[in-house]
């Protein structure tokens, strides 16, 4: 065994992984990558103090170096850090829950292509370094420097291949609309990270109809799924492939439009919810139970012309960005938690 190989094995024994090999950060690695970025190698990017721990702009550095991190990625790194806290959802202890959450980062801007992002085609797959490694270093600092290990401070109890890493671009050259960041105030020449945290990614199979109210209707159904019902109502990022993009945006639809009919179209009827046993919400936990449960209470949100809910809050519940290969009819729902009609976590990409 040589010396690199001894390296590695010593991160296995030290439980530095994801389960996957890592790059040992030694310090000349480690000054190259600090370098990218004008911050305080101190500073605290996020911090969780339910459990006393923070990851500072060094360890994100050293966990992005053993993710395989090239230095150039670091700014999208710390951008990505940036996005997470203002996002608030990891320190509430939602990386924690049995639920298995994990962060998708959503890459915008000349950034994407100066680094090589993909936002085309096998999108949430693998084969593009930036993408991997980018969404890779943040895991890795959640269990190294936040101690996120399964079956310790991690208690998903299935949890989601996206743990590994969940890191794309919009795919801003085949859109027919703004992208993301510029729908938030910044300019196209601006690049941008918006960390959303995530459940799952449910694919919409939909080659077989040029009529934008069928394909929103497969849309919503995924949307209105009670068993991603766990509290009140659920968010969304709708992640369109440039097709279905176009068919919508010929017909004449925004994506203002797209969200606001996905939220109307995302309806569950109370029979349908009591079928599930979902039919109230607790008054002590807002977690979705049976009517004869003794915390039922009725929802909020219900809807007061019809006898059922909108899984959605508002139409701004439904974030909706384009990406993947122009070459079928495959679009996505990544179930998310939030916003609820909040600005996402939009965040700039700093220069050095």
């Amino acid at each position: 065994m040589n010396d690199t190989q001894r390296a590695i094995e010593h991160c296995f024994a030290q439980g530095w992984t994801d389960g996957l090999p890592v790059v040992p950060c030694d310090a000349a690695a480690l000054d190259a990558v600090l370098a990218r970025v004008a911050r305080d190698p101190d500073e605290v990017l996020l911090g969780m103090p339910q459990i006393n721990r923070a990851v500072t702009v060094r360890l994100a550095a050293i966990n992005a170096v053993m993710a395989g991190c090239l230095p150039e990625y670091f700014p999208v790194v710390v951008a990505a850090w940036d996005s997470l806290r203002e996002e608030g959802y990891p320190r509430k202890g939602i990386w924690q829950s049995t639920t298995g959450t994990a962060s998708l980062l959503l890459v915008n801007g000349p950034v994407r292509r100066e680094l090589g992002v993909n936002s085309q085609g096998n999108l949430f797959g693998p084969g593009f370094r930036a993408n991997a490694t980018i969404g890779r270093a943040i895991r890795l600092a959640a269990i190294n420097s936040l101690g996120l290990r399964p079956h310790e401070l991690d208690q998903a109890t299935q949890g989601t291949p996206a743990k590994y890493t969940a890191c794309i671009g919009e795919n801003e050259e085949e859109s027919p609309w703004t992208p993301l960041h510029v729908d938030f105030g910044l300019a196209p020449d601006d690049s941008a990270v918006t960390a959303m945290t995530m459940r799952s990614t449910v694919h919409i199979e939909a080659r077989h109809t040029g009529v934008p109210e069928q394909l929103l209707f497969d849309v919503a159904g995924t949307l209105a799924r009670t068993g991603a019902l766990l509290h009140q109502t659920v968010s969304a990022c709708v992640v369109l492939c440039p097709e279905h993009a176009h068919l919508l945006a010929d017909a004449g639809w925004s994506k203002r439009d797209v969200s606001r009919h996905l939220y109307e179209q995302s309806f569950v009827a109370r029979e349908t919810l009591d079928r599930a046993g979902k039919g109230a919400v607790s008054q002590k936990s807002h977690w979705r139970v049976a009517r004869d449960h003794p915390d039922a209470v009725v929802d909020a949100g219900a809807d007061p012309e019809r006898d059922g809910i909108h899984t959605m809050t508002s139409p701004d519940a439904v974030l909706v960005v384009v990406a993947g290969a122009s070459n079928s009819g495959v679009s996505a729902v990544v179930e998310t938690f939030g916003p609820r009609g909040d600005r996402p976590a939009v965040t700039p990409v700093a220069a050095v």
